[in-house]
């Protein structure tokens, strides 16, 4: 039981020295922060973040950040880089370093080259007084005053400050490029976010053979078979102009059936739904999914802006696609 009431503690203690680190940067925030978010403001180019080791993941963290939040960026190792992918860095191009000492051996090669090419400098570092603060056009002080890690050895706390000041300047770029949920979600596709923001009605309803269109002079026999010919639920009716007049279900075959014994050689427009619920083939599938749920029905006509059907919409296309 100590043994364990002894991990917790120390647990604990760690959250606390990296919880200290993080909002000791507070004080820090100042011009140099502005600074360092105007000149990436006016990049022409993209932003590189570079770093290696264990502040590299974090560099990688900060350019796949960056580059979700509109502003472009990619990532290069610092060791890769003296060795030709410096190629990859263009003087239009704004540099960010991440480095806790800012004095490697592979420092000292990368930034002169970086002078030579043009690139702004902006660094990250747990000392401005090293090599890299002194080529540095902007010096962002990540120091701490220790490392969780009782040996003082292992990145933790330093990681942990420079992880939140990346997000800081982050944050802050796509707050004044006015970065909104569309804007996210263009550059998710595949999320969760991305389906409800991007994905239309258009995108996933049924066509052809799979969302059958009948006359209102049809009888119920001949618009059965069209419904089971293309495995849907319910057939759109339309009248003599082709605009919507109705839509035949399952529901109104089955309350019909059990009162007519007639049923199949009445014409549709007998037994159809009138007015029924629709969507429009541009709007968002989310919100055709909205309407599908509050009115508790399964199929729903797709048209188009004079009314005529150009699709249908099944409960079943919106699960496939990931929006319930």
């Amino acid at each position: 039981m100590a043994k364990k009431m002894n991990i917790i503690k120390r647990a604990k203690e760690v959250l606390d020295i990296e919880a200290k680190a993080v909002l000791c940067l507070k004080s820090r925030v100042s011009g140099e922060f502005l600074r360092a978010v105007e000149i990436i403001l006016k990049c022409r180019g993209r932003v590189v973040i570079s770093g290696m080791g264990k502040t590299g993941i974090i560099g990688q963290k900060f350019s796949a950040t960056l580059a979700s939040t509109g502003t472009p960026s990619l990532f290069l190792h610092t060791a890769e880089a003296i060795h030709g992918d410096l190629g990859k860095v263009t003087a239009e191009d704004v540099v960010i370093i991440l480095s806790n000492s800012g004095s490697t051996s592979e420092m000292k090669q990368f930034l002169p080259i970086l002078k030579k090419i043009g690139s702004k400098i902006i660094s990250l570092t747990g000392n401005p007084k090293s090599v890299l603060a002194k080529y540095s056009d902007v010096v962002l002080d990540v120091s701490v005053k220790k490392e969780a890690c009782p040996l003082g050895l292992a990145p933790t706390a330093s990681t942990t400050a420079t992880l939140a000041l990346s997000d800081a300047l982050a944050v802050c770029l796509l707050e004044l490029k006015g970065f909104k949920e569309k804007d996210f979600a263009f550059f998710h596709p595949g999320g969760a976010l991305g389906r409800r923001l991007l994905l239309k009605v258009e995108d996933i309803m049924r066509r052809g053979q799979g969302a059958p269109v009948v006359g209102m002079d049809e009888k119920v026999s001949q618009v059965l078979l069209k419904i089971t010919a293309g495995r849907a639920g319910s057939a759109t009716v339309v009248d003599k102009s082709g605009k919507l007049a109705g839509i035949f279900t399952d529901g109104d075959l089955r309350r019909n059936l059990e009162t007519d014994n007639q049923l199949p050689l009445r014409k549709v427009s007998q037994v159809m739904t009138k007015n029924p619920t629709l969507v429009h083939r541009d709007m968002l599938a989310a919100e055709a999914m909205r309407i599908l749920q509050d009115k508790k029905i399964d199929e729903v006509p797709v048209v188009d802006e004079k009314l005529r059907p150009v699709g249908l919409l099944d409960v079943q296309d919106l699960l496939k696609a990931g929006l319930v």
